[in-house]
């Protein structure tokens, strides 16, 4: 069975980390998000995938067209053009998939899934098409989906008042008619196929196993924990150190007189320590070095980030090449202990979380002493200065810096 892989999007909720990655390359416990489903595909049987792609689409083909043997799929790339959305995404694969005689799997490639939901898809999929739909804590943030003796009637779009709590979660079995069905639809007022009008009368699945939509920074934490409880301890050199935990420890990765407590995932090179503290569910990506006095809890670090003087960073996500001065500091919790909310490009959202640190893009630098409070999103290629208090967002290619003046006077003399 083949799979068709939807990672042509941007990915605008996930900036600054999309400005210059794309959104399924994104990281978490090691490595991009596409590769873990990739994996999954291949345990549910899955033996070959196309993969839409246009945005930063070279990042992609070049990563996944070296690692199709690793892997145990072939892969194969179409690029979606100028129009957008799900359906565009489906029809620009049409030519490797209008001929197919059996059933193929259609997804997302920035939601972890796992093999099991996908064995069941297959499995219990009926006629042209089958949805798979999952349970959900808080419906009002997705697509529900209204469900009566198994087929789906109704759609409901992020309902303030929801009458159901089966979410729709891009995942999808489809005979290769689809396409001309697709075809037929109107395009919306946005210029899209809505390709959810399709599904009504569709098989609907209540699909078990473990499913995260990545919609905002903070789903990779969670996604990260998730990853990191199920990979194997992988140990490189440990000096004088302490670990309580499992730790998973790339090719000339190193601790040195350190203390390490949880799940915790070091990159090939990287150093932590001496006298570095790591904690919680972290990741940590190639050649970075946590140093003497600095704490990482909780955490994601892409590549290439340094943490060396006395430096703390809680529940955040730091993208690649990013320095922290000595001192510098990120603060995760409201003095109230109620959720922190952050500033998106869709206004105020609540986490749902009230330890949650920062978001700071490529290539940022910080100064000595600096801080930056909860929930804040620091965009790429900044320099904070010393002593500044990041309070609100930042914008990418920003100069930060306090103004202070300095009342110099003569002693007196004695």
């Amino acid at each position: 069975m083949k799979a068709l892989i939807m990672a042509a999007g941007e990915g605008k909720r996930l900036a600054p980390f999309t400005e210059n990655t794309p959104k399924v390359m994104l990281r978490a416990a090691g490595l991009p998000i596409l590769h873990h489903i990739l994996l999954e595909l291949r345990k549910a049987g899955i033996k070959e995938a196309v993969i839409v792609v246009r945005h930063l689409k070279d990042q992609i083909i070049e990563y996944f067209s070296d690692r199709q043997k690793e892997l145990g799929v072939k892969i194969s790339f179409i690029e979606q053009k100028e129009e957008s959305g799900t359906g565009s995404a489906i029809l620009a694969a049409e030519s490797e998939f209008a001929n197919l005689e059996e059933h193929f799997i259609t997804l997302a490639g920035d939601g972890i899934i796992d093999a099991g939901m996908v064995k069941q898809l297959i499995r219990e999929s009926e006629g042209e098409i089958s949805i798979a739909i999952k349970e959900v804590q808080d419906p009002s943030q997705y697509g529900i989906a209204i469900v009566k003796d198994g087929r789906v009637v109704e759609f409901e779009e992020k309902p303030k008042q929801p009458r159901g709590k089966l979410t729709n979660i891009s995942l999808y079995c489809f005979r290769s008619s689809v396409f001309e069905k697709i075809r037929k639809l109107k395009k919306s007022v946005r210029g899209e196929y809505e390709i959810v009008d399709l599904f009504i009368g569709a098989k609907a699945i209540e699909v078990e196993g473990y499913w995260k939509d990545i919609g905002f920074p903070w789903d990779l934490l969670e996604v990260n924990s998730r990853l990191l409880e199920n990979m194997k301890a992988k140990r490189e050199k440990i000096e004088n150190s302490t670990i309580k935990g499992k730790v998973i420890m790339e090719k000339g990765a190193r601790i040195i007189n350190s203390y390490i407590e949880g799940n915790v995932y070091i990159g090939e090179n990287s150093v932590i320590g001496p006298n570095a503290y790591i904690r919680g569910d972290t990741s940590i990506g190639k050649d970075c070095h946590i140093g003497p006095g600095s704490s990482v809890k909780n955490s994601i670090l892409f590549d290439h980030v340094n943490a060396k003087h006395l430096t703390y960073i809680g529940d955040s996500i730091i993208a690649s090449n990013v320095n922290f001065g000595a001192g510098s500091q990120i603060a995760n919790y409201r003095f109230d202990s109620k959720e922190i909310n952050v500033h998106t490009e869709r206004g105020l959202i609540g986490s749902k979380r009230n330890k949650l640190g920062a978001f700071v893009g490529e290539g940022t630098k910080f100064g000595v002493l600096s801080c930056v409070m909860p929930g804040k999103i620091v965009g790429s290629n900044c320099l904070i200065h010393s002593n500044v208090i990041v309070n609100q967002n930042i914008p990418s290619d920003s100069d930060v810096f306090v103004k202070q003046q300095l009342e110099i006077t003569k002693k007196e003399k004695r």
